[in-house]
């Protein structure tokens, strides 16, 4: 099992050292289950990956994961070894477990505006699949990054957590990841530009070099060729 051929319907759980490490059901193209990559490699929390096809799930995921999604965490060294799912829900469990390099602000009202802005960057997500498979223009996609762009300008500072990466930077990162993906599908109509984005692209070309997201960063060829994939199984589905 490996990120290029992830476990399959009808394959059998991998044996994994009995050892107490979390144990993390992904995918390596999955922006959700990076946010659990990026959070466990911030914190050097030691745990195993398992690797999922997200076509043809294999039947023992039920297991570890009621819903089929990933990421999901399972706790194989807490009592009765129970399992987490939703990105969101992983990483700030991760954060309170293991508070070594914290990622949320300590200050309540500053981790609830995090969250918040968390939150407004999902339709950005939606986005990005609306032009991969549906043929969308962007229009829906640039005043989100517009948001991003006027906050980061207002704090002032290299990355929303400040001197370096936190919560948010991890958070919204493997979207911008992907955008080589909207500009493959946009060609001309493609805005992510210095003129218009300026701090945020700054804030690219720094986070990019972060230890945390080069410890699970995927190419731009990689990411195109990914969605150049999905977009022919849908046509061949139909």
């Amino acid at each position: 099992m490996t990120a290029e051929n992830p476990l399959t319907k009808g394959s059998t759980h991998p044996a994994l050292p009995d050892d107490g490490a979390p144990r993390l059901y992904s995918n390596r193209y999955c922006p959700y289950a990076q946010r659990a990559h990026l959070t466990l490699n911030a914190k050097k929390v030691p745990h195993h990956v398992v690797y999922i096809d997200l076509v043809n799930k294999p039947e023992w995921l039920v297991d570890v994961s009621p819903l089929l999604k990933v990421p999901a965490l399972h706790l194989v060294g807490e009592k009765s070894k129970p399992s987490i799912i939703e990105s969101l829900i992983i990483v700030e469990y991760l954060d309170e477990k293991y508070p070594q390099n914290p990622l949320l602000s300590k200050d309540p009202l500053k981790r609830a505006q995090d969250k918040i802005l968390v939150e407004r960057f999902n339709a950005a997500g939606g986005a990005l699949m609306k032009i991969a498979l549906q043929g969308g223009d962007g229009s829906d996609l640039w005043p989100v990054l517009d948001i991003f762009e006027e906050e980061l300008a207002k704090r002032g500072t290299p990355y929303f957590g400040g001197e370096k990466p936190g919560f948010l930077d991890y958070m919204i990162w493997p979207w911008f990841e992907r955008l080589p993906v909207v500009e493959y599908f946009l060609k001309e109509r493609y805005s992510f530009n210095k003129e218009r984005y300026a701090k945020l692209t700054a804030w690219v070309d720094l986070i990019v070099k972060d230890e945390v997201v080069q410890s699970h960063y995927t190419s731009p060829e990689t990411h195109v060729n990914q969605f150049k994939k999905i977009v022919d199984f849908i046509k061949n589905k139909k």
